[in-house]
C-alpha cells in the first residue's frame, strides 16, 4: 500500500505518487529474490556492480524456425528484463545467436546443423542463417519482446574462441587429436564440481554416454568437443592452430559472455534442457579460463510440454511459431495471436511446466480480452468529487495492486500478479456499470490503479492491445488481395501468389489455404 496519504490537491497527489514510486523501487532493488538453479535455493539478488545487471542468454540455433517451445525462453527473460529496468538496474542483455558450430554429435562424420540444412534448402550457410535469423526477429517483435542490448553471432566471435581453447589446452584441461580438441571432464571433475548445476554424477555419465563415431580419439567417453577437425565436405570451415575446422557449440557462449559481460556477470538463463550438457559444459570451460563460475545466479524455465510429452522432434509434436499464428498445424483448432500466446506463458510460472492444448489456448484467449477490456475501462474512470469515497473498495485497489511488487520480488511471479488483476477486474467492471454509482474512488486511487496497471501489464509484462483486425478499411484491403492471390494460384503463378502471402506474413497478416479451397486470414499483432 503507498506509503501517502491522501490529498485533495491532484497535484499534491501526483507529486506524492512519484516520491512513492521512487521510495518502492528502492525498496525493490533490494528484496528481489530468485531462485537459483546453481544452488537449488532462492536467494536474494545482488549484482556484482550495484545499479548495474549483466545478464546472458543462450539465443537461437537458426538452422530452422523457432517453434512453440522456444517462445518460452525468450517470453521468459523478456519479462525479466523488463522487471530489471522497472526497478531502476541498467542492464546488458546479451543474447546470442549460434550460426555456426552447433553439431548433434560429437563424433568425426557429424555435421553442423547450419550445414546440413543449408544443403537440404539449397541455400549458402549464411544465406540460410539470415532467413531464419530474420524469421525469428519477426517473431520476437510479435510477441513485443524487447531487443537485447546486444547480440552477437558464434561465426562474428570465432577469435575469441581459439583465444579461450587455447587457454583451455594451456592450463592442461583440454587434449588435441587430429585436428580436434577435447575438453577432459575427468582432469576436471577432480578439483571442480562437475555436475553441480544438473545435478548429474560423472559416474552415471560415464554409464549413459552413447558410442558415437569417433569415440576412439576421446580420452574419456564423456569429454566434450571445443574444436572439430573439418571433413572435406564440410562447407562452415576456420583456420585454427589445429588446422581448418569449426568451434564446438559450448565454447561460443563461455567467449562471447566473457567478451560483452566480463569474467563474472550476474545472470545466466535459458531453458532447463540446457543445464545439460551444454550450461554444464559452460561452467567448466569459464572456470577454467577465468578461476571462477562465470555466473552467480543460473535461471532456467520449465519446458512447454503436449499432452504431458516434452516437444521435440522425436514425438512429432513440434509447432511452429508461423503455425501457431496462422492455425495450420493439424493439433490446433484454430490460429492463436501472439500475446495470446504471451499471456498463456505469462499465466504460469516460469519455473513450472506449462501444458499445451487448445483448451488452455482459448481459455488464455479469453481470460487476455477480459483483463484488457477491463484495463481500458479502468483508464476512463476518474474521481468524482459529487461522491463519496469509498474507502473499502480503495483498500481493496491498494491491496491487490500493492502485491504485484511482492509477487515479482519472489522470483518474477507472473502468474500472482495476474491472478490479482482478476481478483480486481469485478471492481472495475462493478464502478464502470455504476453498480458504486454513490460512491468513487478517490483521485489518488485512481491514479495509484492506473499506474500500476499499465506499468504491469504494458511495461512489465510486456501485454499490448490487439485490435488490428478492426479496421474495415484494412480488412477490404486484405481481402482484395486474397482475390489477387486466389486469380494467380488458379493461373498457376505461384510466384506471384507465394509473394503476396509473404509479404502480408511479414506485415502480422497470415493467410490459411482451407481444406474446400477458400483463403482466411488473421492478424498476429
Amino acid at each position: 500500500m503507498p506509503i501517502f496519504n491522501y490529498q485533495s490537491d491532484s497535484d499534491n497527489s501526483i507529486i506524492a505518487l512519484y516520491l512513492s514510486t521512487l521510495i518502492s523501487e528502492c525498496q525493490n532493488m533490494s528484496s528481489l529474490k530468485v531462485h537459483n538453479s546453481y544452488t537449488r535455493q532462492k536467494e536474494v539478488f545482488e549484482p556484482l556492480t550495484p545499479g548495474h545487471v549483466g545478464m546472458y542468454v543462450c539465443g537461437p540455433t537458426v538452422s530452422g524456425e523457432s517453434h512453440l517451445g522456444h517462445a518460452r525462453p525468450f517470453i521468459t527473460f523478456d519479462f525479466i528484463y523488463r522487471y530489471l529496468l522497472h526497478l531502476g538496474y541498467k542492464v546488458r542483455y546479451v543474447r546470442n545467436i549460434t550460426d555456426a558450430g552447433h553439431f548433434e554429435e560429437e563424433g568425426r562424420d557429424a555435421e553442423d546443423k547450419i550445414t546440413r540444412k543449408a544443403l537440404i534448402e539449397k541455400l549458402e550457410p549464411m544465406e540460410l542463417v539470415q532467413k531464419y535469423t530474420n524469421l525469428f526477429h519477426w517473431a520476437m517483435q510479435q510477441f513485443n519482446n524487447l531487443e537485447p542490448s546486444i547480440e552477437p553471432t558464434a561465426t562474428g566471435h570465432i577469435v575469441e574462441q581459439i583465444g579461450m581453447i587455447e587457454k583451455i589446452i594451456t592450463e592442461g584441461y583440454a587434449y588435441e587429436v587430429e585436428g580436434s580438441v577435447y575438453f577432459d571432464v575427468k582432469k576436471y571433475a577432480s578439483k571442480y564440481p562437475y555436475g553441480k548445476l544438473s545435478g548429474r554424477i560423472l559416474d552415471d555419465l560415464l554409464e549413459t554416454t552413447r558410442d558415437l563415431d569417433g569415440q576412439d580419439e576421446k580420452r574419456n567417453r564423456q569429454d566434450f568437443a571445443l574444436w572439430k577437425a573439418a571433413p572435406p565436405e564440410h562447407i562452415m570451415r576456420w583456420t585454427s592452430p589445429w588446422g581448418e575446422g569449426f568451434p564446438g557449440w559450448h565454447i561460443e557462449c563461455s567467449a562471447m559472455s566473457t567478451k560483452y559481460l566480463g569474467e563474472q556477470f550476474d545472470i545466466h538463463g535459458g531453458g532447463m534442457d540446457l543445464q545439460f550438457p551444454h550450461h554444464e559444459s559452460e561452467i567448466a570451460q569459464s572456470t577454467i579460463c577465468n578461476k571462477h563460475i562465470p555466473a552467480r545466479y543460473w535461471l532456467h524455465n520449465n519446458m512447454i510440454t503436449l499432452n504431458g510429452k516434452k516437444m521435440g522432434k522425436s514425438y512429432g509434436n513440434q509447432i511452429r511459431l508461423t503455425e501457431m499464428f496462422n492455425g495450420s498445424h493439424p493439433l490446433l483448432t484454430q490460429a492463436y495471436t501472439p500475446m495470446t500466446i504471451r499471456f498463456f506463458i505469462l499465466q504460469t510460472h516460469y519455473r513450472s511446466t506449462l501444458d499445451f492444448s487448445n483448451e488452455a489456448l482459448q481459455a488464455a484467449e479469453k481470460g487476455m480480452k477480459r483483463l484488457w477490456d477491463a484495463y481500458q475501462e479502468l483508464n476512463k474512470l476518474n474521481y468524482d468529487p459529487a461522491k463519496e469515497r469509498n474507502e473499502e473498495a480503495e483498500a481493496l485497489f491498494y491491496k491487490y495492486c500493492g502485491e504485484f511488487d511482492e509477487f515479482m520480488n519472489d522470483d518474477f511471479n507472473t502468474a500472482k500478479v495476474l491472478a490479482n488483476m482478476f481478483t480486481l477486474v469485478n471492481n472495475i467492471n462493478s464502478l464502470k456499470m455504476g453498480a458504486l454509482e454513490k460512491y468513487t474512488l478517490s483521485a489518488e486511487c485512481y491514479l495509484y490503479v492506473k499506474k500500476q496497471f499499465k506499468e504491469y501489464l504494458e511495461d512489465i509484462l510486456g501485454l499490448k492491445g490487439e485490435s488490428l483486425g478492426d479496421d474495415n478499411k484494412l480488412t477490404g484491403v486484405v481481402e482484395l488481395l486474397i482475390d489477387i492471390r486466389r486469380d494467380a494460384r488458379t493461373k498457376k503463378d505461384y510466384a506471384t501468389s507465394d509473394k503476396i502471402r509473404n509479404q502480408l506474413l511479414q506485415l502480422g497478416i497470415v493467410l490459411k489455404d482451407e481444406k474446400d479451397g477458400g483463403i482466411s486470414y488473421s492478424f498476429t499483432s
